[in-house]
This record gives C-alpha cells, sequence and structure tokens, in this order.
C-alpha cells in the first residue's frame, strides 16, 4: 500500500501493510507457457517450485486432471490448493497447444458471460457503507457484499442505510465471518440469529460464514430456521468438506474457487455436487484478475441455476470512493475482461485466453511478510494474517 490501511472494527483494528499474488508458470522446450492463478502465500509457493515442479519434468501437455489424481494420492490434501493451481496452468497450455479455449475440456460453455456481484466494504462506518455500496453498485451489479463488524445493533442498522441507498432491486451479500474473529466481542449464535432476524426483511442475498466453518451442525440448524440464505465453503480444505456442508443441508449456497479447491478438475466436482444437490453455488473470488478469468470460465460450463454467482472484487485504483487499491490485480492481466452492466464477457482465445504480464514481477517485488494485522482489544492481542486467505493466523513473529 502507498500508506498502511487502518480500519477500525467492533473489538480492534486491522492495518493492511500490502497484497499479494502468485501464479503458476509451466513451460515446455518448445517454448509455450500455461499460467494459473495461486494462493498468494509462501506455503504454495513452497509446495509448487519445491515438490509438484519435479512431478510434471518429462510430461507431455494433456490430460491435466490425471496429474491432479496422481498428486493427490502421492502428497495427500496438503497440496489441494497448490496442485489446483498447477493444474489450471497446464489446462491453459493444453488449450493453447490445441488451438481451444479450457472450456471445450468441460464440455464446452452453458453460459456466455458470468452473473457477478460487486465485492468491497471492509471495516467502515454504516454511512460508509451505504455511500460505498451505491458507488459499486453504480456500474449495474445486481448485488453487492461487505465484511460487517460493527456491533450488533449497528450492522443492522448498515443493512437499513445500504438498502435506502440501493433501493428494492438490488441484493445485499453479508460476508459476516469477522463475527468470529474479534475476541471476546465475537459474536455468539444467540447474537448472530438476531441479527440474522431483525435483516431477514430487507433483502439479504445470503449471510455468509456467521458461525465457526468446522460446526456443521451449527450451520444445519441455523439453515433450518429459514431466517436468511447461508453462504459458505471459502474454508473448505477438500472436496469432501463440500460434499458434508451440501448434502448435510448447511447451505443456500456454496463457495469456492480455482485457486483453493482443487483448480479446474475441484471445481467441476463441487459444482457437480451442487447440481445435483440443487444447491446454487457463489465463486469466492479475492484474487488477481487471473483467477477472476479462470473461475469465470469454469462457471460457464455449468448453467446459471447452478453457477449463480462470480465475486468481482472493487478497488480504489479503478474508483477512489471504494476500498483500497490493488492495481496489481489488472495489471497483471490487461487484457482481461472487466464486467459490463454486472455480466462478465468471457475471453475466447486459447487456454484461458488471456495474457500474463510478466513484468509485474519487476514493478512490485515480492515483500516477505504478513500483508494485514489485527490487534485485538480483549483479550489484548495481535494476529498476523499472511496470504490472501483468512485462516490460519499466526502471531506477530508468523509462528
Amino acid at each position: 500500500m502507498p500508506e498502511p490501511v487502518r480500519l477500525p472494527f467492533h473489538g480492534g483494528v486491522r492495518t493492511i501493510l500490502k497484497r499479494d499474488a502468485l501464479y503458476v508458470k509451466v513451460s515446455t522446450d518448445s517454448g509455450l507457457c500455461g499460467f494459473g492463478p495461486g494462493a498468494a502465500s509462501e506455503t504454495t509457493a513452497s509446495m509448487v517450485n519445491d515438490k509438484l515442479s519435479h512431478l510434471l519434468v518429462g510430461r507431455e501437455p494433456g490430460d491435466p486432471s490425471r496429474f491432479l489424481t496422481e498428486t493427490l494420492a502421492k502428497l495427500g490434501s496438503q497440496a489441494f490448493a497448490a496442485m489446483g493451481a498447477v493444474e489450471v496452468a497446464l489446462y491453459d497450455l493444453w488449450g493453447k497447444a490445441e488451438g481451444c479455449s479450457a472450456t471445450d475440456f468441460f464440455g464446452g460453455r452453458k453460459q456466455n458471460s458470468i452473473r457477478c456481484y460487486g465485492s468491497a466494504g471492509m471495516y467502515q462506518t454504516a454511512e460508509g457503507y451505504a455511500a460505498e455500496a451505491a458507488a459499486v453498485c453504480e456500474g449495474g451489479y445486481d448485488a453487492y457484499k461487505y465484511r460487517p463488524a460493527l456491533g450488533p445493533d449497528e450492522d443492522v442498522r448498515t443493512v437499513e442505510l445500504m438498502r435506502d441507498a440501493l433501493g428494492s432491486e438490488v441484493g445485499i451479500c453479508m460476508d459476516a465471518h469477522a463475527w468470529w474473529r474479534m475476541g471476546d466481542k465475537s459474536y455468539g449464535a444467540e447474537t448472530i440469529e438476531e441479527v440474522a432476524c431483525a435483516v431477514s426483511d430487507l433483502g439479504v442475498t445470503w449471510l455468509e460464514e456467521p458461525l465457526p466453518v468446522e460446526d456443521r451442525a451449527a450451520y444445519a440448524a441455523f439453515r433450518s430456521k429459514n431466517i436468511v440464505p447461508v453462504a459458505a465453503g471459502e474454508h473448505e480444505h477438500d472436496v469432501e468438506g463440500f460434499k458434508e456442508i451440501v448434502e448435510g443441508g448447511c447451505v443456500d449456497f456454496a463457495q469456492a474457487d480455482v485457486s483453493h479447491h482443487g483448480g479446474f478438475s475441484g471445481l467441476r466436482e463441487i459444482l457437480s455436487l451442487c447440481e445435483s444437490s440443487k444447491v446454487a453455488f457463489a465463486f469466492h473470488n479475492w484474487g488477481t484478475a487471473l483467477e477472476t478469468v479462470a473461475d469465470a470460465l469454469i462457471g460457464s460450463c455449468f448453467s446459471r441455476e447452478t453457477a449463480a454467482w462470480l465475486e468481482y472484487p472493487e478497488y480504489a485504483h479503478r474508483d477512489s470512493r471504494v476500498m483500497y487499491p490493488y492495481p496489481l490485480s489488472d495489471e497483471l492481466v490487461p487484457d482481461a475482461p472487466r464486467p459490463i452492466n454486472g455480466e462478465l464477457a468471457l475471453p475466447d482465445g486459447p487456454g484461458l485466453g488471456v495474457t500474463v504480464d510478466e513484468g509485474m514481477l519487476r514493478k512490485y517485488p515480492y515483500q516477505p511478510g504478513p500483508w494485514s494485522i489485527f490487534e485485538l482489544e480483549s483479550p489484548p492481542s495481535k494476529l498476523a494474517l499472511s496470504g490472501d486467505h483468512a485462516l490460519p493466523w499466526a502471531d506477530e513473529d508468523g509462528g
């Protein structure tokens, strides 16, 4: 960041120092290259460079899903996310070699564009959230996502103000993971239900991760009350976890992305599970434009009834009225499509259909260390977040 971004919330302050990015590049001896988006962490980078790369040497381009299966058998689920990033790069490579879109390997497209919701909203005042929601949705989105963390009464007032600012037609997605990451001020089950009831008639598209992600029984019980639609999945570590939350009645919307959940093959399996169970799928998408494109491509291979939404992050480098800047996201993939009236068109070129500008490695050299710090009031503590995901926590020294 040009300057650290300090964001106060109910129970503490979050300071954002930087945003990391990771992509995988797979090269052939003929000079052809494939690219895939990965989870932005040193752990993922080490897994790819130190373990997965050796398994690729000598292979012919083609059948990336077989690589995923073989590697999963050798290394286990610890490599699930990293393998997925490599697999997307292999599909990009294979598509370029065959002169076809990566979607052709998955039965072709059932959607020509993907419906997006505008995503921003971190740790603001209720009035700030409402103003940002209106700014984001000027672009024609049908829904807006934000992260509530102001305390129960102010969280409810925020939704009321956003509804006034957005009118009656735009949905509101509440990403509530903050409610159980505020130390002693984290919301309990009773408070969560009270907040959900208070906003239930205000056009909430979903309430995302309101409970600790591992508590399947609590999710199933909460969803069975039919207060608001429930979304979760971003913190699942394998396909089996998605089977549990989908078939266990835990969610109305399952959420995943290619960077964390097994690449194209993992997403196809998760989407197929949602399709057979008649559960909607909404992409969690918080990386660079390369991840946005990859998510959109695999989503296009399913009907909109299943692949219902794609998260599209909005940043201050595009509009100073929203969130913080992250220009690397767009500059890494200069020809990536952008939403028009809330719809993201799909690239038509071979592989992923977009170009990766590797000059960004020089413009934005990697800086070690956590990308954000949480300072909690009670218990007094300082926690560091490394990578582009919400878990796991580390202490200030990275332990």
